[in-house]
Parts: structure tokens; C-alpha cells; sequence
């Protein structure tokens, strides 16, 4: 299964200078719509693993999931690209599952997405480009994130963090699905899935609120 990452929307919702609210996490990341969604593939691919031990319903029950929440969205004329994107992720994973063989496999996509993100954040801290500072010069230009040194120190922290999370996803969950141990893999994925990510989320928000108020 693939899983939220550090991205425009998101930050999108933390601006620099305000205040960070409940309500204004919970717009970083999908309200509480956008929560139930996120976590319930995840969370029927465990109980239905968990009850039954068989592969095909437990890949089968998310996809059916995601399309659910798709037709809803279509039914109530919300925006379907977050549905659409998730449930080809779901189904991408379930299809590889179901061509190994092995239900640990499900969630391949979403180390390689943590792979990348850790490469991606490890890159641009080598180059000196910090990728939270480049994200928010994009979404918050009057600031010189990577020129002056309050806000450059903010968003390098901020990276590193971010870096430490995708290392830390990958360090926790490979052994697991190494150990082909596919009920415990799947519960740690919840775990370090949305809350672990709103908490990175609010944390690169307390860090770029700072630094603005620091400069202004």
C-alpha cells in the first residue's frame, strides 16, 4: 500500500506566520474525511489478514474500499484525484501481492516511496538545498528561506527531520517484512502512517512559523 508524503498540498495548509490550529492540521491533511480514507485500506487489510490469514481477500477488501470511497466522492461531486491516486496505489500493491504470491509484498510501493522521499530530502541537504526550504519559497516567496539564516536554519532542521522519518519507516517495517511477519508489518504501517506524518506536519509548521516570526 502507498501512504502519504511530504507535498505541496500539505504544506500548503501551514502557513508560515499563523498560528497552527486543530482545524488547520486537520486541512493539512485531508480533514477528517481525508483521515478515515487514508486509514481505513490499511486498517481492513489488517482485521481481514488477521481473521482470515489468506492473501487474495486481504488485498481484495482495501481495493474495494478505495472504489467505494471513489463512487462516494463522484456521488457527492467531491474532488476524486486524492481517491483516484490512492486507489490506484492500493490496487497497484494488491496486484503485485497477488502476482508473488506473498502478502507482505502489498506493501512494497510504499517502501520504495519512502526510499525516494529519504533520497530525495538526503540529496537536497548535500547539495545545501534543503527540500522543505524550496517547497517553501514556492508557497511562501517574501521569505528567503534559503538565504537568510533564521529561516535557512528552520528548514534545514526541518529536512533532516523529514529525512529521519522516511529512514525511520524503512529501518522499523523492512525487517518485518523481511520476516515475512505481514499482521505486524501492516499494524506498524498504521502507526507510522497518518499520525506519525500529521505530527511531522506540525512540527515543520511550529518550525517555519518560528523562523517567519523571527524575520518579520
Amino acid at each position: 500500500m502507498t501512504e502519504p508524503t511530504p507535498s505541496r498540498r500539505g504544506l500548503s495548509a501551514l502557513t508560515p506566520g499563523e498560528a497552527p490550529t486543530a482545524d488547520a492540521l486537520f486541512g493539512a491533511i485531508g480533514g477528517v474525511r481525508g483521515i478515515i480514507e487514508s486509514l481505513t485500506p490499511g486498517l481492513v487489510f489488517l482485521v481481514v489478514f488477521t481473521i482470515t490469514g489468506q492473501l487474495t481477500p486481504s488485498v481484495v477488501a482495501p481495493v474495494a474500499v478505495a472504489v467505494i470511497v471513489l463512487l462516494v466522492r463522484l456521488i457527492q461531486r467531491l474532488p476524486v484525484l486524492p481517491a483516484i491516486s490512492g486507489g490506484i496505489g492500493i490496487a497497484l500493491s494488491a496486484g503485485l501481492a497477488l502476482w508473488t504470491g506473498r502478502a507482505a509484498d502489498n506493501f512494497v510501493g510504499g517502501f520504495i516511496i519512502n526510499a525516494v522521499s529519504l533520497l530525495a530530502f538526503s540529496i537536497s541537504l548535500l547539495v545545501r538545498k534543503p527540500l522543505v526550504g524550496v517547497i517553501a519559497n514556492a508557497l511562501a516567496p517574501k521569505t528567503k528561506w534559503l538565504d537568510e539564516p533564521a529561516p535557512r536554519r528552520a528548514v534545514t532542521i526541518a529536512s533532516i527531520l523529514w529525512a529521519c522519518f522516511f529512514a525511520l519507516r524503512l529501518g522499523v517495517q523492512l525487517p518485518l517484512y523481511f520476516a515475512n511477519l505481514t499482521a505486524a508489518l501492516a499494524a506498524t504501517k498504521l502507526i507510522m502512517g497518518l499520525p506519525l506524518y500529521a505530527s511531522m506536519l506540525w512540527v515543520t509548521w511550529m518550525l517555519l512559523r518560528s523562523s517567519h516570526i523571527r524575520t518579520t
